[in-house]
């Protein structure tokens, strides 16, 4: 089997990564790699936002509980916003992945968005390549104005996740393998 195969079939999602932060080297890379996503008319309807350093991840896990009490419609406990507000220190470099859609006929904007879905995974996927640890993260908090608003996004923009980058620590969960009769059928 190939490497790129071996790659894509034993990346994993790694829950916690260690510093340091990839390079400028390699952000570089995983930058190129997304840009290798599929893309209708090569639009590139997505961007990039780095949260790195300690003074970011922080205000970062603060803006996190004020988006997740939007979501709740209340306040959040103290204990439940203390945690939620450690989580940005689960890695040394959040890269906040936004869909940018841009005014194209021929390009519906739900394709721009799987675009920059698209663009995301090649990124996770060539952290693994690089032995870096990745995960990608989401929830309601993602999509709340308060989340918009904290990362500056235009009003035509939106999350489409939050990939958690650094470090492998040197063991990760198992990959499961796919039951692939229950995913496939055939037109007939």
């Amino acid at each position: 089997m190939n490497t790129t195969i071996e790659h894509l079939l034993s990346r994993t999602s790694v829950p916690k990564a260690d510093a340091p932060a990839p390079s400028e080297a390699e952000i570089e890379v995983l930058l190129q790699a997304a840009g290798r996503a599929c893309d209708h008319k090569r639009l590139r309807p997505y961007r990039f936002i780095r949260i790195q350093g300690e003074q970011a991840l922080e205000r970062f896990g603060q803006l996190m509980v004020s988006a997740q009490a939007e979501s709740q419609g209340a306040p959040l406990d103290d204990e439940f916003a203390a945690k939620l507000s450690r989580k940005p220190m689960r890695a040394p470099m959040i890269m906040a992945v936004v869909a940018s859609p841009i005014d194209e006929p021929k390009v519906p904007e739900i394709e721009q968005i799987i675009t920059a879905g698209c663009a995301a995974q090649m990124m996770v996927t060539a952290a693994h390549a690089m032995g870096l640890a990745a995960m990608w993260r989401s929830g309601s908090m993602m999509y709340t104005q308060t989340m918009a608003e904290g990362l500056t996004l235009a009003e035509h923009e939106l999350m489409v996740g939050l990939l958690y980058i650094g470090s492998h620590p040197g063991k990760s969960p198992r990959p499961q393998p796919l039951a692939s009769q229950d995913y496939l059928s055939e037109f007939i």
